[in-house]
């Protein structure tokens, strides 16, 4: 079995961790990105691709795929992950299965705004958010939201464009930074889409949470993995503890049967008044794997082994609770 992952980025424990994972099936681990890095030097093979919105792109992956007889694709990018899903079957045509979501998913995951209405529609609690600047200081104006305020992209990854905001003044200049920060950004090719790029959110000031939701490859939820937040940088998780929180567990249970995620659903909690609030959905690896990785869990392996045809084993699904983690940051040479 060879598998592909795409955008890779600077996640060289995910190669890593893949690489593990089909080592005894004599497999190889091949990374793409549309620039050098580090993370594609540690595949096994590695390749520069187009960048994702050229319409070179998916031609490319599916001519390297066959070359190399890759039958797996899987993304470790948001802005990758619908154009993926909108090929699915054109890849399956040629015998690689693309392991991401259905696009109605990542749809709801990628844009925020959509995110909410789906939060919202199925009682699952989440910060109070505003698509019209003039709504959300109306809802200032009669106190239904109160201040300090996050705005932030509708489309929007890591913390590209994400401040807060103390007063109406400030929320006026915010608002169209970050309205500059979007055109000036890769951004820009998702918020085309829709001229109300931008959102206005309550900010809960608390503990940050993470979750991570594991379904099999049928979409069947099999577990939830919570953690406490202990250090953030640029919109990563930096250090985190494993945790045991049957809140959060029921957070992510929920998530499962409403949202039918393929593989593993990355989101970001914060608490208020002993409730937690989701933040956001990434239908994706996040940065906070590892920890859970560490702690015991292998969902690569477990990825893997569902591909063929094997049963979930609790041992790659399970995680030991109280282990405190925390990334590094490692100079090398290109």
């Amino acid at each position: 079995m060879n598998i592909l992952l795409t955008s890779v980025g600077r996640r060289s424990y995910l190669v890593e961790y893949f690489k593990s994972a089909v080592a005894s099936l004599n497999g190889k681990v091949h990374a793409a990105n549309s620039i050098e890095t580090y993370a594609l030097q540690q595949a096994d093979e590695h390749v520069i691709t187009p960048e994702i919105y050229s319409e070179a792109y998916i031609p490319f992956l599916l001519d390297y795929c066959q070359s190399n007889q890759i039958t797996i694709i899987i993304s470790l990018f948001d802005i990758d992950l619908p154009i993926l899903a909108k090929n699915k079957v054109l890849f399956k045509q040629s015998g690689i299965e693309v392991i991401v979501s259905d696009k109605s998913v990542i749809d709801i995951c990628n844009d925020k705004w959509r995110t909410y209405q789906f939060l919202v529609g199925h009682n699952i609690n989440t910060p109070q958010t505003y698509i019209s600047l003039n709504d959300a200081i109306a809802a200032l104006n009669n106190n239904t939201l109160t201040y300090p305020v996050i705005i932030k992209p509708r489309w929007g990854m890591g913390s590209i464009g994400i401040y807060k905001a103390d007063n109406i003044e400030e929320l006026h200049v915010l608002y169209n930074k970050v309205k500059n920060e979007i055109n000036s950004s890769y951004l820009r090719f998702e918020s085309a889409a829709d001229s109300n790029a931008i959102l206005i959110q309550e900010c809960i000031q608390s503990d940050e949470y993470g979750i991570e939701v594991i379904n099999d490859l049928e979409k069947n939820y099999i577990t939830t993995f919570c953690k406490q937040k202990l250090a953030m940088r640029s919109g990563e998780t930096d250090q985190a503890i494993t945790i045991e929180n049957r809140k959060l567990s029921a957070i992510g249970k929920a998530l499962s049967s409403s949202l039918g995620h393929i593989g593993i659903l990355d989101s970001d909690c914060l608490e208020k008044n002993g409730e937690y609030f989701v933040l956001e959905l990434n239908a994706r690896f996040g940065g906070q794997y590892p920890f859970s990785h560490l702690a015991g869990a292998n969902i690569p392996k477990q990825i893997v082994d569902w591909c063929i045809g094997q049963k979930t084993n609790k041992d790659l699904t399970t995680i030991t609770v109280n282990i405190l983690c925390s990334k590094d940051i490692k100079p090398v040479k290109l």
